[in-house]
């Protein structure tokens, strides 16, 4: 018995289990990098969280007073005082480094939370906003 065109046909079977494996490839890859890019996201409102509270800190008198408190949202109050000029850099700068980037001050009994929100449509998460959150005490 003769068998001809068997081993064509195993080269085309063997090419479309490679070309799946790839696409499952660049499948992985595409995943991952949604993740990273999210991870990126949460690192640099991190880093706007602790930067405000940094900044707090520096003005301590003015911060537990409550007077850097500002809801989502909100835009900074004008002003020439530091405190006016660190929530509308902090602001702006969450504006900048976050896609739909904002955030929230809050003082109460001696606790302030700060919450950066920002849209992670684009990435692996199930909601489209997310949010850190850092609560300490000044």
């Amino acid at each position: 018995m003769e068998q001809s065109g068997f081993t064509l046909l195993e080269i085309l079977i063997a090419m479309l289990v490679l070309a799946v494996g790839l696409l499952g490839l660049a499948g992985l890859q595409a995943t991952g990098l949604k993740n990273n890019h999210s991870a990126q996201f949460r690192t640099d409102a991190a880093i706007h969280a602790y930067d405000i509270l940094d900044k707090m800190r520096l003005n301590k008198a003015v911060a537990k007073a409550g007077e850097y408190d500002i809801a989502v949202a909100d835009d900074a109050p004008p002003g020439s005082r530091l405190v006016d000029t660190d929530r509308a850099a902090w602001l702006d700068s969450l504006a900048a480094a976050l896609p739909s980037g904002d955030g929230a001050l809050a003082t109460a009994a001696g606790v302030t939370t700060v919450t950066v929100q920002w849209d992670d449509s684009r990435g692996s998460g199930g909601s489209i906003t997310q949010a850190f959150t850092v609560s300490t005490q000044l």
